[in-house]
């Protein structure tokens, strides 16, 4: 016959949440009883106790009701935010001839073949629902992962469960998983748009101008700037590029001082007088 750890309960005799708050001050816990047909019991249980019994990993306790031993298993647990400590609990009796559903924690075993090549594992459920008798109850579900290949998944369908104990989940629930590792993509260079030869034009290739249209002036066009600016305004012609009289002058002031020389006259000759 299979031993239960005792949980030692005692009556509570005050309600309300003034009264819990001063039990837990004196390291004790509240606790509900219940069974079906049967009426609730307000119970009270020593800190230490339930620490010890939560400890032991069993899930079926025994505790004696109205001198009569029964079992029961905490079915429901309340934690303080703060401190994550248990301040109330749920007791719910239960019947060894009866089963129960039970949600265990899942364990990978083994080495996946598709991890020695390369591969890496990932479980995809932690825990899952099983049926059994609460004498029976298994720790944990230990799941062999050694025939898990490369780019494959295991369901629940495929775990191996222990004598009396049926699954309850979905048998397509997904437990672990063997995928290849994923790889980075560099990025690529950006391509310039169009090739070098459109943007600078081929080599040697004259600019095209439309008709009636004026080409840009390049570096040491200046002339030609000066020049259209003087047939726009009616001006003379522009001088000749033979060597000036004045090299130190720009180009703008020798097309100036052109502009002012009188022109020779033909034919004629202009009297000298003197003014006296």
């Amino acid at each position: 016959m299979a031993s239960y750890f005792k949980l030692k309960l005692d009556d509570r005799k005050h309600m309300g949440s003034s009264s819990a708050r001063s039990l837990r001050r004196n390291g004790k816990i509240p606790v509900n009883y219940y069974y079906k047909d049967q009426a609730n019991l307000n119970l009270v249980i020593d800190q230490k106790i339930l620490n010890n019994a939560i400890q032991s990993g069993q899930h079926v306790f025994e505790i004696s009701i109205n001198d009569e031993t029964i079992y029961a298993m905490i079915k429901d647990a309340q934690y303080n935010p703060v401190t994550e400590k248990i301040i109330h609990i749920d007791l719910m009796r239960v019947r060894r001839t009866e089963k129960m559903t039970f949600s265990l924690p899942i364990i990978l075993e083994g080495v996946a073949k598709g991890s020695v090549e390369g591969g890496i594992v990932t479980q995809a459920a932690n825990t899952i629902d099983i049926e059994c008798f609460p004498t029976n109850v298994p720790e944990s579900i230990i799941v062999d992962i050694s025939e898990l290949d490369l780019n494959t998944v295991m369901t629940a369908t495929e775990i191996d469960l222990p004598e009396d104990v049926s699954l309850i989940s979905s048998e397509q629930t997904t437990i672990a998983s063997c995928n290849p590792p994923k790889v980075e993509a560099e990025p690529e260079p950006e391509e310039l748009e169009g090739d070098e030869e459109d943007i600078d034009g081929e080599e040697g290739e004259a600019p095209k101008v439309e008709e009636g249209e004026t080409p840009k002036a390049e570096e040491g066009g200046i002339m030609v700037l000066v020049a259209e600016a003087l047939k726009r305004k009616g001006g003379c012609q522009p001088p000749s590029p033979s060597p000036h009289p004045h090299p130190n002058l720009t180009a703008i002031e020798r097309e100036q001082s052109s502009c002012h020389q009188m022109p020779p006259t033909r034919g004629r000759t202009t009297p000298s007088t003197n003014v006296r």
